[in-house]
Parts: structure tokens; C-alpha cells; sequence
């Protein structure tokens, strides 16, 4: 009689045997394809749309005025330093006191504003009061409304109180801005715990001190974030010393180069100096935003995260 001996089977790990991939799922790497080719466009085309025009300025700024109207739009000219050395000698130098001027609107548009932005945003989110939804409901409505709409009031009210063709009338209606206090409440919400301003509290610090030595600091970021908006805005504002400004020496650089651009058809020379002058008033921008990259990127992405 023959004994059978059952011999073990040998155990093969589970790594050994890859686990099968289901058709279907297979087949859905190929099926999302034309959605990621079309996503990826979308995005392409929008990059140009953004940059190209860019481009198209650097290449303008190196060119006279004939070769900006004829020959290849993204070549480079031999012009730049003589358009740059017109741009600041026109009319005794005005670009620079327009150029200062901007400066002066947006930076303290900028700081002050978004400092009082950032307060009221963080009073509206640590704070109870009596009217606060109501409140804040009429900053949600002031976000909608488009700042054109109100440059007709604002004048009114400056010109009942004689504040039109001043810097004041330019000023203060930047010190405030609706879409920045709502901003700042998500900030305060996102990057200051309740826990602690009352353990600040509990040390005996008051809701000022509480504010400038716990709550700030770590507004820091949204702050910045803030700031940056507010100064980009305020660069780019057109309608508002439009109106309220007549004296061109306290013009900001978009109502100086509309001035210009206005000229062109009787004088076509005027076309480099608009060209010059667009180019330069970017430069601000880019160093702005290269400079405080690291604090606005945080900012944003803080409200992804929290």
C-alpha cells in the first residue's frame, strides 16, 4: 500500500501577483483624456490672453512710432533708451510727479485701508454687537456694487465739502474698501482660534491690546494679502481722479497716459509716450508682488486649507 503525503504549498506573497485592474477602470484613464486636453486648453488660452499683451508691451516699449504700427508686433527695436529718455523729460518731467502720485494714492490706500479693513473684518468676526448681521450684510451688498456706480455720489459728497481737485478726494474713499472686510473676516476666521484671544483675556490683556499684540501678528499674511489687493486696485483706478481731479499735477499715471493717448490722433509721436509710460507703470506692480509673493500665497492658500 503507497502512503500519499500531501506536500505543503508553498505561500506566495501577495506582492507577487499584482492586483488586476478592472476594465472598466482601465478604460477610464482614456475616457477622462479629452477632459484633461480641454481643461489644459482652457488654461493655455487664458495664460496667453494674460501674457501675450505683456509681451506685446516689452516689445512696443523698444520701438518708434513707425515701427509700432508696421513690421513683426514681437521683435525688438533699437528705440527703448530714446522712448525712455522722452518719457521722462516730457512737459519738465510730469510722468514722474504722475508716477509719484500713484504711488502716494495706492500706497496709502493700501496700508491704511487694508489696516482698517483687516479691524473691521476681525470686529466682525470675534465680536457680538447689536446690528452686526445687518452690517455685514451691507458690506456683502457693497461687494456687489461696482465702484464705477459710485464715483457720481463720492464727487457729490467731496464737492459739498470742498474736497474736489485734492488728494483727499482721491484718498479717503480708498480707506475702505467692502470686498477687503470681507476678506479680512475670512482671514480672521481661518487664522485666529477664539482660544486664543481668551486665553490673551484671561491674562488680563483688553480687546485693543488683544488685537495689537496677539491678533495682528498672526494677521500678518492676510494682511499682506490684503494690501496687495487693495494697492493693485487703487494703481489701476481710472474712473474715480477721472472725476474728481482737474489740476494734471496731481493726476495718477492712468489719467496722465489717457491724457496722452488723447493726443495721438493730432500728434502720432504721442503713441511712444503712452507705450513708455504703460510699460513703466508695471514695474511697480511686478516688484510689489515679487516682493510680498511669499506672504500673499499663504494667505490664499490658508483659505483652501481652513
Amino acid at each position: 500500500m503507497t502512503a500519499v503525503i500531501d506536500r505543503p504549498v508553498p505561500h506566495t506573497p501577495a506582492s507577487a501577483h499584482p492586483p488586476r485592474i478592472p476594465r472598466a477602470r482601465r478604460a477610464g484613464g482614456r475616457s477622462n483624456l479629452p477632459a484633461r486636453v480641454g481643461v489644459n486648453g482652457l488654461l493655455i488660452l487664458g495664460s496667453a490672453y494674460m501674457v501675450l499683451p505683456l509681451l506685446w508691451l516689452v516689445f512696443a516699449a523698444t520701438k518708434d512710432a513707425g515701427d509700432l504700427y508696421s513690421g513683426n508686433a514681437f521683435a525688438f527695436g533699437s528705440d527703448f533708451l530714446a522712448n525712455m529718455q522722452r518719457l521722462l523729460t516730457q512737459d519738465d518731467g510730469i510722468f514722474l510727479r504722475w508716477l509719484g502720485n500713484s504711488i502716494l494714492y495706492a500706497g496709502i490706500g493700501a496700508i491704511v485701508g487694508g489696516f482698517v479693513s483687516l479691524m473691521a473684518g476681525y470686529a466682525f468676526d470675534k465680536f457680538e454687537f447689536r446690528g452686526k448681521r445687518g452690517l455685514y450684510a451691507s458690506v456683502l451688498v457693497g461687494v456687489l456694487i461696482p465702484n464705477t456706480a459710485t464715483v457720481i455720489p463720492l464727487y457729490l459728497l467731496a464737492a459739498s465739502v470742498g474736497l474736489t481737485n485734492t488728494i483727499w478726494a482721491v484718498v479717503i474713499p480708498t480707506l475702505c474698501n467692502p470686498f477687503s472686510v470681507y476678506l479680512a473676516r475670512v482671514f480672521s476666521s481661518g487664522y485666529l482660534p477664539g482660544e486664543t484671544l481668551e486665553a490673551a483675556r484671561v491674562d488680563g490683556a483688553g480687546p485693543v491690546r488683544s488685537f495689537l499684540q496677539v491678533g495682528l501678528p498672526m494677521l500678518v499674511p492676510g494682511f499682506v494679502t490684503i494690501a496687495l489687493f487693495q494697492f493693485v486696485g487703487i494703481w489701476n483706478n481710472f474712473m474715480l481722479p477721472l472725476i474728481m481731479l482737474q489740476n494734471r499735477e496731481l493726476f495718477p499715471s492712468s489719467v496722465g497716459i489717457a491724457l496722452w493717448q488723447s493726443q495721438v490722433q493730432q500728434n502720432p509721436e504721442f503713441s511712444t509716450l503712452v507705450i513708455a509710460g504703460s510699460f513703466v507703470s508695471v514695474v511697480p506692480l511686478i516688484i510689489a508682488f515679487v516682493m510680498l509673493q511669499r506672504f500673499w500665497r499663504a494667505g490664499l492658500s490658508a483659505g483652501s486649507v481652513k
